[in-house]
Formats: C-alpha cells, sequence, structure tokens
C-alpha cells in the first residue's frame, strides 16, 4: 500500500469528517464508508445538508472562470455511458452492507470471502486510492489488541457493537482513531462484530506483553 494522508488536515470529530465529505477532499473509500453511513442513520443527513447548502452559496458568490479545453470536457461528458442499474431481481432487500458498500466492494454481506488473522477474528483487505480498506469479523466478546495509530482510521459498525475506552460504537456508528488515541475495541458479547474500516497507516501495538499475548491468541 501506497500511504498518503486520508486528508491534509486532522480530522477528529463526525463534524469535521462531514464538512471534508461535503468538500469533495475524502478519498474514495472514505466517501463511501460516510455514504454508508448515511443510509444506516439518515437522520444524520441533516448536517450533510446543511453543508451542502453554505457551500453552493460559496460557490454562486465565487468569480466567473472560463473552463480550460470547454470543448472536449464537454464532448467527454456527452459521450460517456449512462449508469446502468443492476437488474431489480438481483437486488437483495434484507442485506447487511449499505447499498454504497455493496457497490464498493462488488458483493453482498454474506459472500465476503473471509481470512482468519487471529483466533475469532477475520478480515477481508483490499488497497484502493492510496488506502489499507478492510472489513473486518470480530467474535462476541473477543478484545483486539491495544493499539494506535500511524495515520487515521475510520471504523463504520455495520452489525453488533465493540467498546473501547471512548464508549460504545453500534451499528452506523463511525469510529475516529489516529496517533492521539490508544484503544483496545472488545466486541459485545451478544453477537459479533461486523465493521467496515479505512485507514491510511499502520497501527502500532501498545499495552503489556502479557496482554498483548492474551489479546493475539483470542
Amino acid at each position: 500500500m501506497t500511504e498518503i494522508d486520508m486528508v491534509h488536515e486532522q480530522i477528529d470529530t463526525i463534524d469535521a469528517l462531514m464538512a471534508h465529505y461535503v468538500a469533495g477532499s475524502l478519498p474514495e473509500p472514505a466517501r463511501v464508508l460516510v455514504r454508508s453511513h448515511l443510509e444506516m442513520k439518515p437522520d444524520n443527513r441533516s448536517l450533510v445538508n446543511s453543508l451542502e447548502l453554505l457551500a453552493g452559496e460559496a460557490l454562486e458568490s465565487a468569480p466567473v472562470a472560463a473552463i480550460a479545453d470547454r470543448d472536449r470536457r464537454l464532448a467527454a461528458i456527452f459521450s460517456s455511458a449512462s449508469p446502468i442499474s443492476a437488474p431489480a431481481a438481483r437486488r437483495r432487500v434484507n442485506t447487511l452492507f449499505p447499498q454504497a458498500l455493496r457497490d464498493l466492494v462488488g458483493f453482498e454481506a454474506e459472500d465476503v470471502p473471509w481470512r482468519t488473522r487471529l483466533p475469532g477474528f477475520k478480515e477481508y483487505c483490499l488497497d484502493m486510492d492510496g488506502c489499507e480498506v478492510n472489513l473486518m469479523w470480530i467474535r462476541p466478546g473477543r478484545a483486539l489488541p491495544a493499539h494506535t495509530h500511524k495515520g487515521m482510521e475510520l471504523i463504520l459498525i455495520l452489525d453488533g457493537a465493540f467498546n473501547d475506552e471512548r464508549g460504545r460504537f453500534g451499528p452506523g456508528d463511525i469510529s475516529i482513531a489516529d496517533e492521539t488515541v490508544d484503544h483496545r475495541p472488545v466486541a459485545e458479547k451478544d453477537r459479533p462484530c461486523i465493521a467496515f474500516a479505512v485507514s491510511d497507516g499502520p497501527v502500532r501495538l501498545t499495552g503489556s506483553f502479557r496482554q498483548m499475548i492474551g489479546d493475539l491468541i483470542g
């Protein structure tokens, strides 16, 4: 993976993340993560609508500038193919993945080609747009090793929940972590925690050696 900064400025709150989403400054996997969050929690769309309105007003007041190579750009737009919707017969109503996430990875939740990384912890990984993109499955009650981050990590909870030093993250919630966050996520005991993560740097294990060994063994 080629490491890049997810954005040039620090993102430490959901509001800041939504502002970068509206500004178009997030890489594609992070944009998909936010779109999936908004599918799962549509009430949060009001903040995005307000930010989009402000952005539109700012754009209207900006000086008019000529489009470079206007004719070629317009020709490319008009010659592009229209998006083709998936056949209705193949759409599944009861699926765990939001539509934006299904479009990104190309399959449904039940078709994830999981790989076991640790006892009680499975992943599906790919690199995209300079980011590491992971789907994660965590066994009920399983603790992940304590760690911090070299870069930024966004995690969207799809099902189940985990708790760490900051509190509880359940379906539709986004965890934002960077080098200032040292945490040990623990999946709740009633069901597996399934999540979608986007990061632009590796993790660094922390905590005591004894705890680390216990968490790695699971």
